[in-house]
């Protein structure tokens, strides 16, 4: 697989397609943030994660062709803004959908995967009704184009970089959320004793709903940051809800640091091997190693150890 290629240029490949994977690692940690929330903390198998993306990608679609007709001035800032409407539709949607139906169906994990799954064809044929079966792409500011001169043989994409620093800071924004808030103390008491945090007045059902919004959203943003690297289309979302919830299992549920580092590792490996290899394969190789780690380590990278 490396034959050809000197010590060199092994180096430079692997440095230019650890910088090409940065956005792919982008995407999956928003995803997988938002269904580590769900998952993890609420124990709801959400088949729909998907489409939550895909709405935000739509939403992000909407808003730069509003400012390119109405604002074309204001065409540089539109990311932001779209990425506020992003979270603000997915998250409400999601806030909907766990008051009409998800609530009825907590404990119940395997109900829960075949709602939602029906909930993801539905949201499907929605976007191919309303937006059409053709995909659909966003036109990049001028200040996102181009690339960063790092070395002769390496450069950096700027939107790499701006999508990386976003997902640091709302990787952050999620942590001190969940750790560092008393929203996030109640959300951890319900996760370890419902019982016992509704008998000292937490509200569950307000929780939880504000939980899976919250998840939602995040996967709102991540499809904002999926127009970067490819084309909005009503069945996009399922190619990635498979990696998602890999990196999840992968990681460890309800860890947020092996969120990321399984994030890491996964784009990482995957966005190399598709280099010497078709993504397919990259696909099966990546699916092969992380089954082994887990029959090995079934619990994930990270454990949050519980006190029993």
């Amino acid at each position: 697989m490396f034959m050809g290629y000197s010590l060199g240029e092994l180096g430079s490949i692997f440095a230019m397609q650890a910088f090409a994977g940065l956005i792919l690692f982008s995407v999956f940690v928003l995803m997988s943030l938002g269904l580590a929330i769900i998952f993890g903390q609420m124990g709801v198998i959400n088949m729909a994660h998907g489409e939550f993306m895909i709405l935000g990608a739509y939403m992000t679609y909407l808003t730069s062709q509003l400012f390119q007709a109405y604002a074309p001035g204001l065409y540089g800032i539109y990311f932001f803004v779209a990425m506020a409407v992003a979270f603000v539709v997915s998250g409400g949607l999601g806030m909907l959908v766990e008051w009409g139906l998800i609530r009825f169906l907590y404990k119940r994990p395997l109900d829960t995967l075949l709602a939602t799954w029906g909930l993801s064809l539905i949201m499907q044929q929605a976007f191919r009704s309303i937006f059409g079966a053709r995909e659909v792409g966003v036109e990049l500011p001028e200040w996102m184009m181009g690339s960063l001169a790092v070395t002769d043989t390496i450069e950096v994409q700027i939107n790499g970089l701006f999508v990386m620093g976003l997902t640091t800071l709302i990787a952050v924004a999620v942590y001190l959320l969940m750790f560092r808030s008393r929203w996030g103390l109640q959300v951890r008491a319900v996760v370890l004793n419902r019982t016992m945090a509704g008998a000292v007045g937490i509200s569950t059902e307000r929780v939880d709903r504000m939980t899976f919004g919250i998840g939602c959203g995040i996967a709102g943003v991540a499809g904002s940051a999926f127009t970067m690297i490819g084309s909005t289309g009503p069945t996009a979302g399922q190619l990635y809800i498979v990696d998602t919830f890999l990196v999840v299992v992968f990681g460890g549920a309800a860890s947020l640091a092996g969120t990321i580092a399984s994030a890491f590792t996964i784009s990482q490996a995957q966005s190399t091997m598709e280099f010497f290899m078709s993504g397919s394969m990259a696909k099966v190789l990546t699916l092969l190693v992380v089954v082994g780690i887990l029959m090995l380590r079934p619990e994930g990278l990270f454990v949050l150890k519980v006190r029993r």
